[in-house]
C-alpha cells in the first residue's frame, strides 16, 4: 500500500488533490491510505511553504498546486 499526505489547511486546491488522487488510484486499482493533514506545526516540520503539498512514504513529491494526472498516475504506478 503506497502511504500519501497531503498537507494543506483544508483549502479548495487541497481538497481538490485528496479527491483526484483517490479517485485515479481507484480508477488503476491501485491500494493507496490518503492522509489529509491541516495541522499547521506538522506541516511546517515538512518544510512545506505552499500548499498543497503531496508526500509520498514521506518525501515531498509536489507543492503548490493541484497535480496534473499524468504526475498523479507516475506516482502510483512508480
Amino acid at each position: 500500500m503506497i502511504e500519501i499526505k497531503v498537507l494543506g489547511t483544508g483549502c479548495t486546491k487541497c481538497i481538490k488533490t485528496v479527491e483526484k488522487i483517490s479517485k485515479i488510484a481507484k480508477e488503476l486499482n491501485i491500494n493507496v491510505q490518503v492522509i489529509k493533514e491541516t495541522d499547521p506545526e506538522v506541516i511546517m516540520e515538512y518544510g512545506v511553504m505552499t500548499t498543497p503539498a503531496v508526500l509520498i512514504n514521506d518525501v515531498n513529491v509536489h507543492s503548490g498546486s493541484i497535480p496534473d494526472r499524468d504526475t498523479i498516475q507516475s506516482w502510483l504506478i512508480n
